[in-house]
Formats: structure tokens, sequence, C-alpha cells
């Protein structure tokens, strides 16, 4: 940093013509500029200025290095100029994690209309179930669905991911409704994958929890192709409610209602939540992405809750 300042003395001089004004524009003593400037030229091995009692000139060496200099700290006011921006104005390459499910059915969609209002962000999204650890893999923000993350991260819960069981009607005109969950261990079964294996279908009856998951038919982590499968009746399927709206409204596929509710796990906190490690939410890309994405899904869902 001290070569860089005498180099700017030393651009001042030659630019005034003197090294008192030059002192003066940098408020600085004169012999202090003085001699940085000389130690400049004596780090350097060469004469760059002329000195007389009235005027200061260029040498032919001095000229030339003046010359490149000066391109260069215009390169560097440049590159700060820069980096000024990337601090104060969304842009740059955002990481984004999600799952396959959440990804196609919601994220996706979302993001076409946040490039649309930040076109400087390039986004890098990966769909994937395998979990993705922030920081270690160079993502930027994740979005999991499962239990409340202890991971050191800041997590906002985006929506429940509670997993209701569906079936088309042509598959229960032929099979017939089940009525109790313990049925449905007779019923052909749709099941959805996650790194840990298929999820099952349970209940709680009298405080205790039973697995009542029928014989699978299909296994997949896809959860649209199981959705289709469902509604050309080849079987019942437990998925999110988010998942599984556009088919319940369009009635391809309906709820099925029991008195003891089904779940794919004994724990209760399951849903949808959105990680950021707290550092990068002062970088205007995360925080533009986190800010939006909380938003519109907050349009839709009432559930948005922030957790540290």
């Amino acid at each position: 940093m001290d070569q860089l300042k005498a180099i700017r003395y030393f651009i001042k001089v030659v630019e005034t013509g003197s090294f008192t004004k030059a002192a003066k524009a940098f408020d600085v003593p004169p012999s202090s500029l003085s001699r940085r400037v000389a130690d400049l030229e004596k780090s350097l091995g060469a004469t760059l200025l002329k000195r007389s009692t009235r005027i200061v000139k260029l040498t032919e060496v001095g000229q030339i290095y003046y010359n490149d200099v000066q391109q260069i700290l215009n390169q560097l006011e440049q590159s700060h100029e820069t980096v000024r921006s990337y601090q104060t104005t969304p842009m740059g390459r955002l990481c984004i994690s999600s799952m396959v499910s959440f990804g196609d059915k919601i994220l996706l969609p979302l993001l076409d209309e946040f490039s649309a209002l930040y076109p400087e962000i390039i986004l890098d999204v990966s769909l994937s179930d395998e979990l993705s650890t922030l920081g270690r893999d160079d993502v930027d923000i994740a979005i999991r669905g499962g239990y409340a993350p202890n991971e050191r991260v800041l997590a906002i819960k985006l929506m429940d991911n509670g997993f209701i069981p569906v079936a088309s009607p042509c598959y229960l005109q032929k099979y017939g409704m089940p009525t109790n969950v313990m049925e449905l261990k007779g019923h052909s079964g749709l099941f959805f994958k996650t790194p840990a294996g298929p999820t099952p279908w349970l209940c709680k009856v009298d405080e205790q929890w039973h697995d009542v998951s029928g014989p699978a038919v299909a296994i997949s982590n896809n959860g649209s192709w199981l959705a289709k499968k469902a509604c050309n009746g080849e079987g019942i399927l437990m998925s999110t409610r988010w998942a599984l709206d556009s088919y319940l409204e369009s009635g391809q596929l309906q709820e099925l209602k029991f008195e003891h509710e089904l779940a794919i796990s004994q724990n209760a906190t399951m849903a949808v939540y959105l990680l950021y490690q707290k550092q990068r939410y002062l970088v205007p890309k995360v925080k533009a992405a986190v800010d939006f994405l909380v938003q519109r899904i907050k349009e839709t869902d009432g559930s948005v809750k922030r957790i540290e």
C-alpha cells in the first residue's frame, strides 16, 4: 500500500507539475511527498522526474512509467467500483440447492419471476434429494424437507410438509374405499423414496404406532411419476399436499380420510425449510433471493416462520 501511495503522489506531481501543489492536494507536507517519490525512484532504480526550482518534468523512462501506472490505477478504480456495486446491487452467481419435487413444483416457476426482477443474478440451481451442506458444498441457499435442522444456519419454515393419502376415483371404484387405516395393508402402494429409503405409511392408534403400508407396486423419488401412476388407478399414494394440490383440484385424485391420521414419520415437526448462513444474508444477491422466496411463498401459504 505504501508503494501504491507513492505512485499516486508521483501521478499527481506529473499532473500538477509541482510537488507543492501535489502535496496540497493530498494534504501532506511537501517534504513528505517528495521523500515518498524519491523512495519510489530508488526502488525502481530509475529517475522519473527532472526537478528544477521552477518546474518538474518527466524523464523519458518517467513518461513510460507514468503511462503504464496511470492505466493500472484506472483499472484498479474500475475494480473498486465493481466491488462496491457488487456489495450494493444484487448480482453474480447464486447457488441454490433444493429437493426435487419442491424444485419442480414450486421453486423453478418462482425463480423465473426472480430472474426477471434481477437479471444480473446468474442462477445455479441443483435439484437433488441428497442433503447439501451450506458453505462446504458452495451452496448459498438450500431448501429441504424434513425436520428442523440443527446446523449452525438460519432456517425459515416455508410450509408444512405433512403427507396425505390419495387415490384416483377409478382405483376406488375398482378396489373400494378403505374406511379404516388398517385396511390399507391390503391395498396397492405407490411409495415415495427419500435418501433414507421408501417412506412408510404410519398411524398412531391407542398411543401405539403401526405400519399400515400396503404391498408396493412402484417406488420412486420422482413425485410427478408416482402421481401419474396414482391417477391411472395403479395404487394409493402418500405425498405432500403441496405436491398434490393440482391433482386434487382437478379431481384426478381424492384425499382419503381416516379417523387416525397417517404420517410417514413419528416426528411431528416435518416441514419445508429454507436455509442460509447468517453472514451470507448481508450479500445483496442472497438477501434478494431469501426475501423474494419467503414473500412469494407466504402469499400462498401462511406458515412461513423464521427459526434461529
